[in-house]
């Protein structure tokens, strides 16, 4: 199936220059919490074309991940 056109294993909103948010979560070692920050900061306003709730719930996941450190 075309990388493009698959939306279980490579959706397009989580692509961008030949590079997969999940890579860059691996390759960083970013764990849960940091990982899904990451992704929501990714792919902001391009899913659901609502980058505010998007930027929220990574805000949601950082707070997560500091309350975790304490």
């Amino acid at each position: 199936m075309d990388k493009v056109t698959d939306n279980i294993n490579h959706p397009q909103y989580y692509q961008s220059d030949g590079m997969e948010v999940i890579n860059v979560i691996e390759a960083f070692d970013l764990g849960f919490n940091l990982g899904n920050a990451t992704k929501y900061i990714l792919r902001a306003g391009k899913k659901t074309g609502d980058t505010n709730t998007d930027i929220k719930k990574a805000l949601w996941y950082l707070n997560r991940y500091l309350g975790e450190s304490k």
